[in-house]
């Protein structure tokens, strides 16, 4: 765990051997065999290894959305357990309207600050992650995120 503070300028979590070599990797190589598709359309091979690359970019990319997807899911339980815990009574009714994504960015928001925040996002129909990220001023760090 880091001890680093975290902010919405450096909550994101990059991971160079995936987000750059990985991607590269895989990328690179698919559009050699896509430009040799089409410089020899009549060649099955070169057809094939161009469409089993495009399939390798598909797979790959899935691979990432599925547990992002999951990700949200629990951040979405987690986040509708805490509100029980610290929104007042007239908020813990209405916990059920927001959607994940605003749950996703209302994550990092301190307990203190969550109320307040969650009913503007409600009251203002905030929905973007990103905006309601940058609403937080007293931001609360998530270290274990994968």
């Amino acid at each position: 765990m880091s001890d680093t503070p975290q902010s919405f300028e450096n909550h994101a979590k990059m991971v160079p051997g995936y987000h750059y070599w990985a991607t590269a990797l895989i990328v690179l190589p698919t559009l050699y065999f896509l430009f040799l598709a089409v410089r020899d359309f009549y060649s099955p091979e070169r057809l094939a290894n161009a469409l089993f690359a495009v399939g390798v970019i598909i797979t790959a990319l899935y691979a990432r959305l599925f547990p992002l997807g999951v990700q949200d899911r629990v951040i979405r339980l987690e986040e509708r357990l805490r509100m029980e815990r610290i929104l007042p009574d007239d908020l813990k009714a209405r916990i059920h309207d927001f959607t994940t994504g605003q749950l996703v960015g209302l994550r990092f928001a301190s307990n203190e600050e969550l109320p307040e925040l969650a009913r503007r996002v409600l009251d203002e129909g905030l929905t973007d992650r990103k905006a309601i990220k940058q609403a937080i001023k007293n931001w609360r760090a998530d270290h274990q995120r994968i």
